[in-house]
């Protein structure tokens, strides 16, 4: 009976917290006007969100593709495949590991310091004292922030992307010698626009949303304590990495499951 009670209670605070952060999601599309009609509260989130997370992006880009590219021409080389690299380091990055690994590090940097800095505004009762000044914090705080991370990531995303196959080009090009020709020009023509590469930034806007959701929801909904708000913390960057896992595989499924 004691099992039974703990998960009849576990799921009902389980539905509680969906149907609140419900509720958040409508309230931040609502006050999303009012954010568009202020840029500069926007571009000051775009930095704080996407600027500052563009080298560790970048960097982390770089060197997946190398490792990619080692990796690659060592396979490749048993079949005597070694020409097609450049399919196997974009269509890799491209596909799923361009939006996946950089969702994953932007819940890490950015996600998480978007909720300790809402979680603190609440411990500090900030937004209590917004709302006593009859200043909505969801037009003015969690708005522009939620549009921040939803532009910021599919453009990281990109950059990540974009520099793999630079760094896969430097290893297997520069450094193992494969054919710098058949690189670009198999990656050219096996790599569709539609098919790969729109549906990579489909999946980075999906990783967006969820991530920012996720993101803002816990530190509006932390408890007004330094303990709730490392719990916050930690609950942004376990949830959003199961999130991002979990659609990523619903996602492939759509897009490629028929092929």
């Amino acid at each position: 009976m004691n099992l039974l009670q703990l998960l009849g209670h576990n799921s009902l605070k389980a539905l509680a917290k969906l149907g609140r952060a419900t509720l958040f999601i409508i309230a931040i599309i609502s006050a999303l006007p009012y954010v568009l009609r202020r840029p500069k509260l926007l571009v000051k989130q775009l930095y704080s969100v996407g600027v500052l997370s563009f080298w560790l992006i970048i960097i982390s880009g770089l060197f997946v593709g190398m490792v990619i590219g080692l990796q690659g021409v060592y396979i490749l080389s048993t079949y005597g495949a070694e020409a097609s690299l450049g399919i196997m380091v974009a269509a890799s990055l491209v596909r799923e590991l361009g939006p996946v690994v950089s969702a994953l590090l932007f819940a890490g940097r950015a996600g998480s310091a978007l909720t300790a800095e809402v979680g603190l505004m609440k411990t500090t009762e900030q937004l209590s004292g917004m709302e006593m000044m009859a200043i909505d914090p969801i037009k003015y705080i969690i708005a522009p922030r939620f549009l921040a991370g939803f532009i910021s990531l599919p453009l990281l995303a990109l950059l990540f992307s974009s520099l793999g196959v630079l760094g896969g080009h430097l290893t297997g090009v520069e450094l193992l010698n494969v054919d710098t020709g058949s690189y670009w020009a198999q990656m050219q023509s096996a790599i569709d626009f539609y098919d790969d590469i729109v549906n990579g930034i489909i999946k980075s806007i999906i990783f967006a949303w969820i991530v920012s959701w996720i993101a803002l929801f816990e530190g509006y909904d932390a408890l007004p304590t330094s303990a709730g708000v490392s719990r916050a913390t930690t609950r942004t960057v376990v949830n959003s990495a199961f999130a991002i896992l979990f659609f990523d595989f619903l996602l492939t499924a759509i897009m490629f499951g028929s092929a």
